[in-house]
């Protein structure tokens, strides 16, 4: 339901996941693109995903919203790579605000010749 607003962002979310290796991230979302959606609630929802090894780490099960961010995250190979390589935390405050946090002792960066969009990752 909410991938086509996640894709949006995605090209945004993959250079500060790359920031984030040296810095905590913000990205101030359009509310108005998750109230065309259906999303109605005056204080916005809330939400943290852990991936680690590769995967979406903690349960995100009865929030769409947070199920469609994992998903179109870990359909990407640069995401993938870096999410199989790093740990991140990534939170959706009320205040439609994401806020992207490498939690690796060592980050890992993408590598300098970047994967293609659709070439596979290797496990």
């Amino acid at each position: 339901m909410y991938t086509q607003v996640w894709a949006k962002y995605l090209p945004i979310i993959k250079i500060l996941l790359k920031k984030s290796i040296t810095a905590d991230q913000e990205l101030a979302l359009n509310r108005i693109d998750f109230e065309k959606l259906g999303i109605a609630r005056k204080a916005g929802y809330k939400f943290t995903i852990i991936f680690e090894e590769g995967k979406a780490g903690n349960t995100i099960g009865g929030i769409q919203l947070a199920r469609d961010l994992a998903s179109v995250l870990l359909e990407n190979n640069d995401t993938k790579y870096l999410f199989k390589h790093n740990t991140y935390e990534i939170t959706l405050t009320t205040k439609f605000v994401l806020l992207i946090t490498n939690k690796t002792k060592h980050p890992v960066p993408l590598p300098t010749a970047e994967p293609e969009e659709n070439s596979p990752v290797e496990e």
